[in-house]
């Protein structure tokens, strides 16, 4: 885990499991879990949408664990 100024900043695995182009969000199961599933989290635009194809492992920075919606795919790969 990573300690940031305002709390801790916590970098999990998952895979993607849908890309929304349009909005620049991703579905992503934690990897892990069979129930957690984060919906519309943001993605960093610096990921070509051709890279969000569904079943590839992602990285999840997730600046607050109480709130899921404060989250962010930061990277893609395989």
């Amino acid at each position: 885990m990573l300690e940031e100024e305002d709390g801790d900043l916590d970098v999990r695995s998952g895979v993607l499991k849908a890309f929304d182009g349009a909005s620049y969000t991703a579905t992503v199961q934690l990897t892990g879990s069979l129930a957690q599933w984060l919906r519309t989290v943001p993605v960093n635009r610096g990921i070509a949408s051709g890279e969000m194809t569904a079943g590839r492992k992602v990285a999840v920075a997730v600046f607050d664990a109480s709130n899921p919606a404060d989250a962010v795919v930061v990277a893609v790969w395989a």
